[in-house]
Protein backbone atom coordinates (compact mmCIF):
# COMPACT_ATOMS: atom_id res chain seq x y z
CA UNK A 1 0.00 0.00 0.00
CA UNK A 2 1.41 3.36 -0.99
CA UNK A 3 1.90 5.53 2.09
CA UNK A 4 0.99 8.99 0.88
CA UNK A 5 -0.47 11.54 3.25
CA UNK A 6 -2.35 14.58 2.00
CA UNK A 7 -1.64 17.78 3.92
CA UNK A 8 -2.76 21.37 3.67
CA UNK A 9 -0.02 23.98 3.61
CA UNK A 10 -0.37 27.33 5.39
CA UNK A 11 -0.85 29.07 2.05
CA UNK A 12 -3.88 26.88 1.33
CA UNK A 13 -2.24 24.64 -1.30
CA UNK A 14 -2.15 20.83 -1.00
CA UNK A 15 1.01 18.82 -0.41
CA UNK A 16 1.44 15.04 -0.80
CA UNK A 17 3.92 13.43 1.60
CA UNK A 18 5.24 10.04 0.54
CA UNK A 19 6.40 8.11 3.61
CA UNK A 20 8.64 5.06 3.72
CA UNK A 21 9.00 3.04 6.92
CA UNK A 22 11.05 -0.18 6.83
CA UNK A 23 11.22 -2.53 9.83
CA UNK A 24 13.85 -5.24 10.19
CA UNK A 25 13.96 -7.64 13.14
CA UNK A 26 11.35 -5.62 15.00
CA UNK A 27 13.23 -2.32 14.64
CA UNK A 28 13.05 0.63 12.30
CA UNK A 29 15.81 0.04 9.76
CA UNK A 30 15.01 2.95 7.47
CA UNK A 31 12.55 5.85 7.51
CA UNK A 32 12.26 8.73 5.08
CA UNK A 33 9.68 10.97 3.50
CA UNK A 34 9.43 13.42 0.67
CA UNK A 35 6.85 16.08 -0.16
CA UNK A 36 5.40 16.69 -3.62
CA UNK A 37 2.91 19.08 -5.17
CA UNK A 38 1.18 16.26 -7.10
CA UNK A 39 -0.07 12.87 -5.91
CA UNK A 40 1.22 11.16 -9.06
CA UNK A 41 4.75 12.46 -8.41
CA UNK A 42 4.64 11.21 -4.83
CA UNK A 43 3.46 7.78 -5.95
CA UNK A 44 6.17 7.50 -8.64
CA UNK A 45 8.91 8.42 -6.16
CA UNK A 46 7.58 5.95 -3.58
CA UNK A 47 7.58 3.12 -6.13
CA UNK A 48 11.11 3.93 -7.30
CA UNK A 49 12.51 4.12 -3.76
CA UNK A 50 10.91 0.89 -2.66
CA UNK A 51 12.54 -0.90 -5.62
CA UNK A 52 15.92 0.52 -4.58
CA UNK A 53 15.39 -0.57 -0.98
CA UNK A 54 14.37 -4.08 -2.03
CA UNK A 55 17.45 -4.38 -4.28
CA UNK A 56 19.74 -3.30 -1.43
CA UNK A 57 18.78 -6.30 0.70
CA UNK A 58 19.95 -6.16 4.31
CA UNK A 59 22.55 -3.41 3.82
CA UNK A 60 20.60 -0.14 3.78
CA UNK A 61 23.57 2.16 4.43
CA UNK A 62 23.89 3.15 0.78
CA UNK A 63 20.13 3.67 0.53
CA UNK A 64 20.16 6.07 3.47
CA UNK A 65 22.88 8.15 1.87
CA UNK A 66 21.34 8.08 -1.58
CA UNK A 67 17.91 9.06 -0.34
CA UNK A 68 19.11 12.22 1.37
CA UNK A 69 19.10 14.65 -1.50
CA UNK A 70 18.94 18.42 -1.10
CA UNK A 71 15.31 18.21 -2.13
CA UNK A 72 14.69 15.87 0.82
CA UNK A 73 16.29 18.35 3.22
CA UNK A 74 14.24 21.22 1.79
CA UNK A 75 11.01 19.24 2.13
CA UNK A 76 11.79 18.37 5.73
CA UNK A 77 12.65 21.98 6.54
CA UNK A 78 9.31 23.18 5.11
CA UNK A 79 7.33 20.42 6.80
CA UNK A 80 8.92 20.59 10.25
CA UNK A 81 9.48 24.33 10.59
CA UNK A 82 7.59 25.34 13.73
CA UNK A 83 8.03 29.04 13.07
CA UNK A 84 5.56 30.69 10.73
CA UNK A 85 7.40 30.63 7.41
CA UNK A 86 6.77 33.58 5.12
CA UNK A 87 5.01 32.91 1.82
CA UNK A 88 7.99 34.17 -0.20
CA UNK A 89 10.50 31.95 1.60
CA UNK A 90 8.35 28.84 1.12
CA UNK A 91 7.87 29.61 -2.57
CA UNK A 92 11.60 30.15 -3.06
CA UNK A 93 12.52 26.87 -1.37
CA UNK A 94 9.98 24.95 -3.42
CA UNK A 95 11.24 26.50 -6.64
CA UNK A 96 14.82 25.44 -5.80
CA UNK A 97 13.65 21.83 -5.99
CA UNK A 98 13.26 22.28 -9.75
CA UNK A 99 17.02 22.79 -10.24
CA UNK A 100 19.63 20.06 -10.76
CA UNK A 101 21.28 20.72 -7.39
CA UNK A 102 18.11 19.56 -5.64
CA UNK A 103 18.64 15.99 -6.88
CA UNK A 104 22.25 15.83 -5.66
CA UNK A 105 23.06 13.74 -2.59
CA UNK A 106 23.59 16.06 0.36
CA UNK A 107 27.03 14.65 1.18
CA UNK A 108 28.17 15.34 -2.41
CA UNK A 109 27.30 19.06 -2.51
CA UNK A 110 30.34 21.33 -2.46
CA UNK A 111 30.71 25.09 -2.65
CA UNK A 112 31.29 25.04 -6.41
CA UNK A 113 27.96 23.26 -6.89
CA UNK A 114 26.20 26.04 -4.99
CA UNK A 115 28.06 28.68 -7.02
CA UNK A 116 26.95 27.01 -10.25
CA UNK A 117 23.37 26.95 -8.97
CA UNK A 118 23.67 30.69 -8.23
CA UNK A 119 24.96 31.30 -11.76
CA UNK A 120 21.97 29.42 -13.18
CA UNK A 121 19.67 31.61 -11.13
CA UNK A 122 21.52 34.72 -12.25
CA UNK A 123 20.77 34.04 -15.90
CA UNK A 124 17.21 35.24 -15.34
CA UNK A 125 17.28 37.01 -11.96
CA UNK A 126 18.98 40.04 -10.44
CA UNK A 127 21.96 39.67 -8.07
CA UNK A 128 19.70 40.79 -5.20
CA UNK A 129 17.20 38.04 -5.96
CA UNK A 130 19.97 35.44 -6.21
CA UNK A 131 21.21 36.59 -2.80
CA UNK A 132 17.73 36.05 -1.37
CA UNK A 133 17.58 32.53 -2.81
CA UNK A 134 20.94 31.61 -1.27
CA UNK A 135 19.92 33.17 2.04
CA UNK A 136 16.78 31.04 2.26
CA UNK A 137 18.69 27.93 1.16
CA UNK A 138 21.36 28.74 3.75
CA UNK A 139 18.75 28.29 6.47
CA UNK A 140 18.36 24.66 5.39
CA UNK A 141 22.13 24.10 5.41
CA UNK A 142 22.37 25.63 8.90
CA UNK A 143 20.14 23.08 10.62
CA UNK A 144 20.16 19.94 8.42
CA UNK A 145 23.13 18.21 10.08
CA UNK A 146 22.55 19.11 13.75
CA UNK A 147 18.77 18.65 13.58
CA UNK A 148 18.34 15.60 11.34
CA UNK A 149 21.81 14.20 10.66
CA UNK A 150 21.50 15.12 6.99
CA UNK A 151 25.08 15.71 5.74
CA UNK A 152 24.83 19.24 4.31
CA UNK A 153 28.06 21.19 4.73
CA UNK A 154 27.27 24.61 6.19
CA UNK A 155 30.83 25.77 5.47
CA UNK A 156 30.32 25.01 1.77
CA UNK A 157 27.36 27.39 1.79
CA UNK A 158 29.37 30.08 3.57
CA UNK A 159 32.22 29.71 1.07
CA UNK A 160 29.75 29.93 -1.83
CA UNK A 161 28.33 33.15 -0.40
CA UNK A 162 31.79 34.71 -0.39
CA UNK A 163 32.56 33.61 -3.95
CA UNK A 164 29.21 34.78 -5.32
CA UNK A 165 29.61 38.15 -3.69
CA UNK A 166 33.15 38.59 -5.03
CA UNK A 167 32.09 37.60 -8.55
CA UNK A 168 29.04 39.85 -8.50
CA UNK A 169 26.62 36.94 -8.82
CA UNK A 170 24.89 38.21 -5.69
CA UNK A 171 24.47 41.78 -4.56
CA UNK A 172 22.25 44.27 -2.79
CA UNK A 173 19.03 45.53 -4.26
CA UNK A 174 19.21 48.93 -5.89
CA UNK A 175 17.52 51.67 -3.94
CA UNK A 176 14.34 52.87 -5.51
CA UNK A 177 13.61 56.57 -5.50
CA UNK A 178 10.47 56.45 -7.62
CA UNK A 179 7.86 58.89 -6.33
CA UNK A 180 4.36 59.18 -7.75
CA UNK A 181 3.30 62.58 -9.00
CA UNK A 182 -0.01 64.10 -7.96
CA UNK A 183 -1.27 63.69 -11.52
CA UNK A 184 -0.42 59.97 -11.41
CA UNK A 185 -2.12 59.54 -8.04
CA UNK A 186 -5.18 61.44 -9.24
CA UNK A 187 -5.48 59.12 -12.23
CA UNK A 188 -4.93 55.95 -10.18
CA UNK A 189 -7.37 56.91 -7.43
CA UNK A 190 -10.04 58.01 -9.91
CA UNK A 191 -9.81 54.68 -11.73
CA UNK A 192 -9.87 52.65 -8.51
CA UNK A 193 -12.75 54.61 -7.02
CA UNK A 194 -14.80 54.21 -10.20
CA UNK A 195 -14.19 50.47 -10.13
CA UNK A 196 -15.33 50.22 -6.50
CA UNK A 197 -18.49 52.21 -7.26
CA UNK A 198 -19.32 49.79 -10.07
CA UNK A 199 -18.42 46.77 -7.94
CA UNK A 200 -19.18 47.64 -4.28
CA UNK A 201 -18.09 44.18 -3.07
CA UNK A 202 -14.58 44.63 -4.45
CA UNK A 203 -11.67 45.88 -2.33
CA UNK A 204 -11.82 49.69 -1.89
CA UNK A 205 -8.38 50.07 -3.45
CA UNK A 206 -8.60 53.88 -3.55
CA UNK A 207 -8.78 53.95 0.26
CA UNK A 208 -6.08 51.28 0.63
CA UNK A 209 -3.72 53.30 -1.58
CA UNK A 210 -4.45 56.44 0.43
CA UNK A 211 -3.89 54.61 3.72
CA UNK A 212 -0.60 53.16 2.45
CA UNK A 213 0.58 56.60 1.37
CA UNK A 214 -0.09 58.42 4.64
CA UNK A 215 0.58 55.57 7.07
CA UNK A 216 3.81 54.38 5.33
CA UNK A 217 2.65 50.80 5.94
CA UNK A 218 3.63 47.85 3.75
CA UNK A 219 0.85 46.01 1.92
CA UNK A 220 0.99 42.89 4.12
CA UNK A 221 0.97 45.04 7.26
CA UNK A 222 -2.15 46.82 6.02
CA UNK A 223 -4.01 43.51 5.73
CA UNK A 224 -3.18 42.72 9.39
CA UNK A 225 -4.42 45.99 10.90
CA UNK A 226 -7.30 45.22 13.26
CA UNK A 227 -9.97 47.47 14.74
CA UNK A 228 -8.68 46.50 18.15
CA UNK A 229 -5.23 47.73 17.14
CA UNK A 230 -6.49 51.12 15.95
CA UNK A 231 -5.97 53.58 18.82
CA UNK A 232 -8.00 56.67 17.92
CA UNK A 233 -7.30 58.38 21.26
CA UNK A 234 -3.52 58.38 20.89
CA UNK A 235 -3.34 58.35 17.08
CA UNK A 236 -1.47 55.10 16.68
CA UNK A 237 -1.83 51.64 15.15
CA UNK A 238 -0.67 48.20 16.30
CA UNK A 239 1.35 46.38 13.64
CA UNK A 240 1.65 42.63 14.15
CA UNK A 241 4.68 40.77 12.82
CA UNK A 242 6.30 43.84 11.28
CA UNK A 243 8.98 43.04 8.73
CA UNK A 244 12.42 42.88 10.32
CA UNK A 245 15.81 41.69 8.98
CA UNK A 246 16.18 39.27 11.87
CA UNK A 247 12.76 37.82 12.50
CA UNK A 248 9.38 39.41 11.80
CA UNK A 249 7.37 36.82 13.75
CA UNK A 250 6.54 38.31 17.13
CA UNK A 251 7.89 41.71 16.11
CA UNK A 252 4.72 43.51 17.20
CA UNK A 253 4.98 47.31 17.26
CA UNK A 254 2.79 50.34 18.02
CA UNK A 255 3.38 52.99 15.35
CA UNK A 256 2.20 56.56 15.19
CA UNK A 257 -0.60 56.94 12.64
CA UNK A 258 -0.84 60.34 10.89
CA UNK A 259 -4.30 61.90 10.91
CA UNK A 260 -4.97 61.46 7.15
CA UNK A 261 -4.35 57.70 7.49
CA UNK A 262 -6.51 57.44 10.62
CA UNK A 263 -9.35 59.32 8.91
CA UNK A 264 -9.21 56.93 5.94
CA UNK A 265 -9.20 53.85 8.18
CA UNK A 266 -12.27 55.08 10.06
CA UNK A 267 -14.31 55.16 6.83
CA UNK A 268 -14.07 51.38 6.51
CA UNK A 269 -17.15 49.36 7.52
CA UNK A 270 -16.76 47.17 10.60
CA UNK A 271 -17.59 43.77 9.12
CA UNK A 272 -15.04 41.79 11.06
CA UNK A 273 -11.86 42.09 13.17
CA UNK A 274 -9.74 43.54 10.35
CA UNK A 275 -9.90 47.07 9.01
CA UNK A 276 -8.77 46.03 5.52
CA UNK A 277 -9.80 42.34 5.22
CA UNK A 278 -8.20 41.69 1.86
CA UNK A 279 -5.34 39.54 0.56
CA UNK A 280 -1.95 41.14 -0.01
CA UNK A 281 -1.72 39.64 -3.50
CA UNK A 282 -5.08 41.20 -4.41
CA UNK A 283 -3.83 44.63 -3.39
CA UNK A 284 -0.61 44.29 -5.36
CA UNK A 285 -2.32 42.94 -8.47
CA UNK A 286 -4.99 45.66 -8.48
CA UNK A 287 -2.46 48.46 -8.16
CA UNK A 288 -0.20 46.97 -10.84
CA UNK A 289 -3.14 46.50 -13.19
CA UNK A 290 -4.26 50.12 -12.73
CA UNK A 291 -0.78 51.43 -13.52
CA UNK A 292 -0.60 49.27 -16.63
CA UNK A 293 -3.97 50.44 -17.93
CA UNK A 294 -3.05 54.08 -17.26
CA UNK A 295 0.41 53.54 -18.82
CA UNK A 296 2.15 54.70 -15.65
CA UNK A 297 5.63 53.21 -15.83
CA UNK A 298 7.85 51.81 -13.08
CA UNK A 299 5.54 52.50 -10.15
CA UNK A 300 5.01 49.84 -7.48
CA UNK A 301 2.74 49.69 -4.48
CA UNK A 302 5.76 49.69 -2.16
CA UNK A 303 6.81 53.05 -3.62
CA UNK A 304 3.92 54.55 -1.64
CA UNK A 305 5.84 53.80 1.57
CA UNK A 306 8.87 55.66 0.24
CA UNK A 307 6.63 58.54 -0.77
CA UNK A 308 5.02 58.63 2.66
CA UNK A 309 8.35 58.68 4.48
CA UNK A 310 9.68 61.39 2.15
CA UNK A 311 6.58 63.50 2.80
CA UNK A 312 7.17 63.36 6.56
CA UNK A 313 10.68 64.75 6.14
CA UNK A 314 9.43 67.43 3.75
CA UNK A 315 6.94 68.72 6.32
CA UNK A 316 9.76 69.06 8.85
CA UNK A 317 9.63 65.83 10.89
CA UNK A 318 12.85 64.62 12.53
CA UNK A 319 14.34 61.14 12.17
CA UNK A 320 12.91 59.98 15.55
CA UNK A 321 9.47 61.32 14.60
CA UNK A 322 9.55 59.63 11.21
CA UNK A 323 10.79 56.35 12.73
CA UNK A 324 7.84 56.43 15.14
CA UNK A 325 5.53 56.36 12.10
CA UNK A 326 7.46 54.07 9.74
CA UNK A 327 8.54 51.60 12.43
CA UNK A 328 12.24 51.66 11.50
CA UNK A 329 14.21 50.27 14.45
CA UNK A 330 17.50 51.51 13.10
CA UNK A 331 17.68 55.21 12.39
CA UNK A 332 20.55 54.47 10.00
CA UNK A 333 17.95 53.12 7.57
CA UNK A 334 16.53 56.64 7.38
CA UNK A 335 19.87 58.32 6.67
CA UNK A 336 19.10 58.22 2.94
CA UNK A 337 16.41 60.84 3.56
CA UNK A 338 18.56 63.33 5.45
CA UNK A 339 19.30 65.35 2.30
CA UNK A 340 15.62 66.21 1.99
CA UNK A 341 14.88 69.82 2.82
CA UNK A 342 11.72 71.03 4.49
CA UNK A 343 9.57 72.19 1.61
CA UNK A 344 6.07 71.91 3.02
CA UNK A 345 3.28 69.41 2.38
CA UNK A 346 2.60 68.88 -1.32
CA UNK A 347 -0.65 67.16 -0.32
CA UNK A 348 -2.02 70.22 1.48
CA UNK A 349 -5.36 71.09 -0.11
CA UNK A 350 -5.29 67.90 -2.21
CA UNK A 351 -8.86 67.02 -3.18
CA UNK A 352 -8.41 63.36 -2.38
CA UNK A 353 -7.67 64.05 1.29
CA UNK A 354 -11.32 64.91 1.78
CA UNK A 355 -12.71 62.35 -0.66
CA UNK A 356 -10.84 59.42 0.91
CA UNK A 357 -11.93 60.33 4.45
CA UNK A 358 -15.58 60.73 3.49
CA UNK A 359 -18.01 57.84 4.03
Amino acid sequence: MVQIVERKRKDGSTAYVAQINVRRNGKWAHRESRTFDKHASAAAWYKKRMKEISAAGDDLSTIKSKGRTLSTAIDRYITESVKDMGRTKAQVLRSIREYDIAEMACNDIRSHDIVQFAKDLGSSRTPATVANYLSHLGAVFAIARPAWGIPLDQQAMKDAFVVCNRLGITGKAKRRDRRPTLDELNAILTMLEDKHIRRPNSAPMHRIVGFALFSTRRQEEITRVSWEGLDKTHGRVFIKDMKHPGDKVGNDVWCELPKPAMDIALTMPKKGPLVFPYHSDTISASFTRACKVLEIEDLRFHDLRHEGVTRLFEIGETIPQVAAVSGHRSWSSLQRYTHIKQTGDKYEGWEWLERLSRN
